[in-house]
């Protein structure tokens, strides 16, 4: 997949990292679980974890979670994947990678999975849907190209419907 999309502006290199910063301090208090997954279930969810447990926010790269048919992603728990928010909004605002494309798409459907009131969102403090809904409104005013090119636009206002309720927040 060609390069869709290119980061060259100052200016919107800065605003990135100041929604990764915002990010990463509404998800500071999240400790890293054990097991990110019923590593027991099959050979594949231990594999995941095993993915997952050897690394971090920091360390997460596109190549562990970019491609859809074989996301450990998918299958985390709701504390894991709010643990790795941080990583995965960082990926998500990094350039397209040739072999993986564009991880904002993926993320914008991990965040809509089950719907409304999902368990990823019902795991979330206030502060910390605060945080993702001012990402996503990010991707909207910085990324509407991208988004509509990965066909997840619609996808990508529902997400921030979703996280912008703030009801049963933890």
């Amino acid at each position: 997949m060609a390069q869709l999309f290119s980061l060259d502006s100052v200016a919107l290199v800065q605003s990135d990292a100041s929604i990764i910063q915002t990010v990463q301090k509404a998800f500071a208090s999240r400790r890293r679980p054990p097991h990110f997954g019923n590593y027991k279930h099959c050979e594949e969810c231990a594999e995941y974890d095993e993915i997952l447990r050897s690394r971090d926010i920091d360390s997460l790269r596109i190549e562990d979670v970019g491609t859809a048919g074989s996301d450990p992603i998918c299958y985390v728990t709701p504390e894991g994947f709010a643990y790795y928010l941080p990583g995965l909004v960082r990926l998500a605002l990094a350039e397209p990678v040739e072999r993986y494309g564009w991880y904002g798409s993926e993320l914008v459907s991990h965040l809509c999975s089950d719907g409304r009131r999902n368990e990823r969102v019902l795991a979330c403090s206030v502060e910390q849907r605060r945080a993702i809904v001012a990402f996503l409104r990010h991707l909207v005013e910085t990324r509407s190209r991208l988004a509509d090119s990965y066909h997840c636009s619609d996808e990508l206002f529902h997400a921030i419907d979703y996280w912008s309720d703030e009801s049963d927040a933890v």
